[in-house]
């Protein structure tokens, strides 16, 4: 079972790492989230969302449901290392 169990992470592992090589450079001004992405957000926000700063607009209405994921596993994460840590009494 332990063999099969380093296969996958070694499989799993080896098709991340391949992944990344069809990844644009780092700061690349070419990148899709550069030539596509961004200029969209900066020229839309205010038309779109109404919200005059547009990091805000991008956070709160056109990524809202990630934000919201994002800052439920969080609150999830902090409720359970609250259970985990808590002081027991022994009665």
């Amino acid at each position: 079972m332990k063999v099969f169990a380093l296969m996958a992470v070694i499989i799993t592992g080896a098709a991340l790492i391949y992944s990344t090589f069809g990844m644009p450079d780092w700061g690349d001004a070419d990148s899709p989230a550069n030539t596509h992405v961004s200029p969209r957000y900066i020229e839309k926000s205010i038309e779109e969302t109404a919200t005059p700063n547009i990091v805000t607009s991008v956070l709160a209405d056109y990524r809202g449901y990630d934000t919201l994921g994002e800052t439920t596993v969080i609150f999830t994460a902090g409720i359970v290392c609250m259970l985990l840590l808590r002081n027991k009494k022994d009665d």
